[in-house]
């Protein structure tokens, strides 16, 4: 029999929703519930990774003026505007998680199903080249996040809990007003991706390569309420996003 995992259907939102449904997942996992799900955004909104003081979105005129967010992860900021986020959350222990980054899974998975849509990446190695300055995440570059040329157009990023494992990222489809340093797919090979057929591809690319079956199904009543909960008294709150 094939383990299943669950895939969340696709939807847009805001940030402290998507953060708050995020964190569920990894409720769930602890739980020996396995989910996967792509998702967007409502609007063009910055994450800071959890250990970056806030002050630090003020720094870039680009971004000061977006609506903001802190995630559960670490890292540095992120635009989430022209992309596909995905997260994975999985229950400890095996089948799930077997001692190989999930990192470099994820992100192998991609590569093969951007490579169906004639996109080719490569993941970074680290060379003696000077790092990249400021405050966004896709200006840091890290071993494994996955390159076109000289630029980074998916990174992740995890957090843990009671052995269960949560990980997102963004894969970037064109640039942003907002981080116009930052070329996407759209500009680096002139393939306008969309939505639909990248989340298909990369999602083919992770059921043929881990064998689990794929199950599409929503959210439970319980985790509903729970983003609800979360999304209110937890990550629309200053305490949360100013708390460093």
């Amino acid at each position: 029999m094939p383990h299943t995992i669950r895939l969340i259907p696709f939807a847009n939102g805001d940030g402290p929703h998507n953060m708050a449904a995020d964190e569920v997942l990894l409720e769930s996992a602890a739980n020996r519930i396995a989910s996967l799900r792509f998702y967007g955004w409502n609007n063009a909104t910055l994450s800071l990774g959890y250990f970056q003081p806030e002050r630090l979105r003020l720094s870039d005129p680009s971004v000061a003026a977006l609506p903001y967010v802190r995630r559960a992860s670490g890292g540095a900021a992120l635009v989430h505007h022209h992309e596909i986020t995905y997260s994975l959350a999985l229950p400890p222990g095996s089948p799930w998680q077997t001692g190989e980054s999930w990192l470099t899974r994820m992100h192998t998975y991609i590569v093969t199903g951007l490579r169906e849509l004639d996109v080719e990446t490569s993941p970074y190695i680290p060379a003696a080249d000077p790092p990249l300055t400021g405050v966004l995440c896709f200006r840091h570059f890290t071993a494994g996040d996955l390159m076109i040329g000289s630029s980074k157009i998916v990174g992740s990023a995890q957090r843990k809990q009671r052995g269960a494992l949560m990980q997102h990222g963004g894969i970037l489809l064109a640039r942003s007003r907002h981080a116009p340093a930052l070329p996407g797919i759209l500009e680096l090979t002139g393939r306008s991706l969309t939505v639909e057929e990248t989340c298909v591809t990369v999602l083919r690319a992770f059921a043929q390569a881990t064998g689990w079956e794929v199950v599409e199904g929503g959210w439970t009543a319980a985790e509903s309420n729970r983003i609800e909960e979360l999304a209110n008294n937890k990550y629309s709150q200053e305490a949360w996003n100013r708390k460093r």
